[in-house]
């Protein structure tokens, strides 16, 4: 049996419609937890959509866990610590641990603040000069 999963999310313009969080008292319209519905080993991910000038309401900090925002869609910000940075489509925000962030579609952002935050963390990740391995002799399944 072959180690993979599928999940249809639906487009950017679906992903307000899902309601979903980590326990029920942190769900909220426009999450989903996507590593509550595939199987993931060492990597986390949540879809993401916030209205224009919906905020986040809260800080939050993480000290073993890394994260990766990366924005498809809408205008905003995130704060981190002491800083704010403009974010749009193809922002990509590492945040590292121990720094508290938060974050925000503006009120005038022309649409739906859309993001993915991937989610990893405990070890650093080993050096792999290049992990692939390439197979020229099977055949593509396109042809």
């Amino acid at each position: 049996m072959s180690d993979y999963q599928v999940l249809e999310m639906g487009g950017l313009d679906e992903w307000r419609g899902h309601y979903g969080g980590f326990t029920p008292e942190k769900s909220r319209d426009g999450r989903r937890v996507v590593d509550h519905e595939l199987t993931m080993q060492y990597i986390g991910m949540t879809a993401n959509a916030f209205e224009p000038g919906e905020e986040a309401g809260y800080w939050h900090v993480h000290e073993r866990i890394e994260e990766v925002y990366v924005f498809l869609a809408g205008r905003g910000q995130m704060a981190l610590d002491d800083h704010i940075v403009e974010v749009g489509p193809g922002t990509v925000v590492r945040v590292g641990q121990g720094v508290f962030r938060t974050w925000r579609a503006l009120p005038d952002s022309p649409e739906q603040l859309r993001w993915l935050c991937l989610r990893a963390g405990g070890q650093e990740l080993p050096e792999f000069p290049d992990d692939s391995r390439r197979a020229p002799e099977r055949p593509s399944p396109w042809s």
